[in-house]
């Protein structure tokens, strides 16, 4: 039996279904702030059957975008647009998401498709922060070591954004601990080669991960889910890895978080990964058996009989899908129809004459 429409209840929270859209940075907002482009987006992702929204990568603080175009929440004014998107992916019958974001040392770059490399200040850049000053690639920005201040203002960072989505009226928040960016930058010896108490053994590269999430649940409302993204593995010798993985997941699990959200890599530019379908989902398994915490699955997962034998066998609570749902915003609604379970009450009224 299908099992990829079942709901899942997280907290006080439930999903209709086990299929989430995963954050995809759009690089198309002015000074942090949401568009139109965003609620048609997000919305129609909704529209499409999806059981959650998660926004893109969006910035706690200003020097932490990864662009100068990308979305933001480090002001009370960034608030209104995003509660709109919020209400209409709620209004649809998914739940509204957020993922919240500090770039690190990969901050301060063009747009992928200006060519996505470092920006100095003479080109609207800015001097990014880093575990160590280390850059990413050789045509990145150097980043500046952060120092006790700079710390404690990213982690009340995180936290003022968590209350601005808690005010957007965002049921779920993720903190974005993956693909090579601050929280990331933290956990991996490549990226952290500091010489306190936030660098070094393993205890101490993870303290500042435990410390902003449980930071975040603090004013993130108990019957609310928090979620993690993790790169599960830098897939490279003397890198981050799985077992370290799953032993920070159990950690996060004590600090109240609900869901690990299982993806790899973006530690280093030069990494080999056996990219191939469901690669990943080898890590959500492990951690949902071995940590005891809930998992999502995420990376080449395309068509519907794959996404759900990954929920059916147990290897994850639901899985995100990223570029299928730029191509499809509708997967969900033609998923449930592959697998022969077409559900007419999460088409749109608007729609239902052409099922």
């Amino acid at each position: 039996m299908s099992q990829l429409f079942d709901p899942l209840p997280l907290r006080s929270v439930t999903l209709s279904n086990r299929i989430g859209v995963s954050p995809m940075c759009e690089y198309s907002s002015e000074d942090g702030f949401a568009n139109e482009w965003h609620l048609v987006h997000l919305g129609s992702r909704a529209v499409g059957g999806a059981g959650l929204v998660l926004t893109e990568a969006t910035a706690v603080e200003a020097r932490g975008r990864i662009t100068p175009a990308d979305l933001g929440l480090w002001k009370d004014a960034h608030v209104e647009q995003l509660a709109r998107i919020a209400r209409f992916i709620a209004d649809h019958g998914a739940v509204p998401g957020i993922q919240l974001a500090h770039a690190g040392r990969k901050a301060s770059c063009a747009r992928p498709w200006e060519g996505g490399l470092g920006l100095s200040p003479a080109e609207g850049g800015w001097e990014p922060l880093a575990p160590s000053a280390l850059a990413f690639s050789s045509t990145s920005p150097v980043p500046r070591a952060m120092d006790e201040a700079d710390l404690r203002a990213v982690q009340g960072a995180f936290v003022a954004a968590a209350r601005r989505a808690l005010g957007a009226g965002f049921r779920l928040l993720e903190l974005h601990g993956a693909h090579g960016y601050l929280l990331h930058e933290f956990l991996s010896p490549l990226s952290n080669r500091r010489d306190d108490r936030y660098g070094g053994s393993f205890e101490n590269r993870i303290r500042f991960v435990l410390e902003t999430a449980r930071a975040v649940r603090g004013v993130w409302p108990e019957q609310l889910p928090l979620a993690v993204r993790l790169s599960c593995t830098d897939w490279v010798e003397g890198g981050w890895t799985p077992e370290e993985s799953i032993a920070l997941a159990g950690r996060l699990r004590s600090e109240g978080v609900d869901l690990l959200d299982c993806s790899s890599g973006g530690m280093v530019p030069d990494a080999k990964i056996p990219v191939a379908p469901g690669y990943q989902v080898p890590f959500a398994r492990r951690i949902r058996s071995e940590a005891g915490l809930a998992t999502a699955a995420v990376g080449l997962i395309t068509e519907p009989a794959q996404a759900d034998s990954i929920v059916r066998s147990g290897e994850a609570d639901l899985v995100f899908l990223a570029r299928a749902m730029l191509r499809d915003p509708y997967w969900p609604l033609h998923a449930a129809a592959a697998l022969g379970l077409p559900d007419r009450r999460r088409v749109p009224k608007q729609y239902l004459r052409a099922y």
